[in-house]
């Protein structure tokens, strides 16, 4: 009990001192950001974006306090993996992604064979992200990046961002009126930041725009290839809730990772990957106390909430949906909300 109210006062401390940055971004003397805003503009000049464009999106642009305290406090990182799975594999979410399953049946089907993708798992993505395209944010795209790349935490990311989103409206793929996203700068019913949309959307209904706004078809492929692209394997599912063995904890020391630096940060939070069967000879069981399965994967274990909270067995589908959102316990979501839609 000590050890906990002690880890939630870091948490509220960390938390406190985390969103001093934004009270100070408020209180900054308006000509220093202006200075910045203009090497900036600068920046994008050398770059090629068009006077115009310029014009649109930085001339008159400002930044957005409450987008700094957003990205403080993620809910991924804020929330318990319990507290956030009861609030995205609602039942409604579940419910409407079975009527899409079957609405869009032969769309999906068309989209899964040709980038080997399940559908399932298409939906899944369409559901948590833009409660399957019914929002995808309000919130000015460019607006969103200046005021992230102008913030100290993660400018550096930000700011290449920033830039796609310019080169994003220099071709011409969307107005800037029409640019609208999260706080964090994801775009369209994918919810791709701009990096992610140049590198990943498609023009599946093959209209000659690649529209991650309005075209089921071009979100349905785009998802997928993003999925594609980070390794997805069709002839595997994410992983699966399971039971550790009584002596687990004495064991785990030998299964921490050593120190290592990841794209993804949360995968330190894994174990090693070992086989299934080095796992079940581990005494690693599937949550129904079953065997587990005897396929040839490597997977890595996970307990989100601590030892004290439930255990996931992830193979590598599950490090493919950590390319789409860093965070474990947005990734299990995925997981269980597709696991919902099987045979459907």
């Amino acid at each position: 009990m000590q050890l906990a109210r002690l880890a939630a006062c870091s948490v509220v401390v960390a938390i406190l001192s985390l969103t001093i940055p934004v009270n100070s971004m408020a209180q900054e003397p308006q000509i220093e950001f202006q200075d910045w805003l203009a090497t900036l503009i600068v920046e994008a000049r050398e770059k090629g974006i068009r006077e115009e464009i310029i014009d649109q999106a930085l001339r008159d642009v400002t930044p957005i306090p409450q987008v700094v305290t957003n990205d403080r406090n993620q809910a991924e990182f804020t929330e318990t993996f319990e507290q956030y799975l009861e609030k995205r594999v609602t039942q409604w979410r579940i419910d409407t992604g079975r009527a899409r399953l079957k609405q869009h049946h032969e769309l999906l089907a068309r989209v899964g064979e040709h980038y080997g993708v399940a559908p399932r798992f298409i939906v899944a993505f369409w559901g948590v992200e833009t409660n399957y395209g019914s929002f995808t944010g309000g919130t000015d795209v460019v607006r969103a990046l200046v005021t992230l790349a102008y913030d100290p935490r993660r400018a550096t990311y930000f700011r290449r961002e920033l830039f796609s989103a310019l080169q994003i409206l220099n071709e011409g793929h969307i107005s800037h009126a029409d640019m609208k996203g999260s706080w964090a700068g994801a775009m369209g019913q994918s919810q791709f930041m701009p990096s992610s949309f140049i590198e990943y959307a498609q023009d599946f209904d093959g209209d000659g725009r690649r529209d991650i706004w309005k075209s089921e078809a071009d979100v349905f492929a785009s998802i997928a290839q993003y999925l594609k692209a980070a390794q997805w394997d069709n002839d595997q599912t994410w992983g699966r809730e399971i039971q550790l063995p009584a002596n687990y904890l004495e064991q785990a020391a030998q299964w921490q990772q050593e120190p290592t630096e990841y794209s993804c940060s949360v995968l330190r939070r894994h174990t090693v990957q070992r086989s299934l069967q080095d796992w079940q000879a581990s005494g690693v069981r599937r949550a129904d106390g079953t065997d587990l399965p005897t396929n040839d994967l490597m997977a890595s274990i996970i307990q989100p909430d601590g030892e004290d909270g439930r255990a996931f067995i992830t193979y590598g589908n599950f490090r493919a949906i950590l390319r789409y959102n860093c965070a474990n316990n947005y990734a299990l979501s995925i997981g269980h909300l597709a696991d919902m839609f099987i045979g459907y």
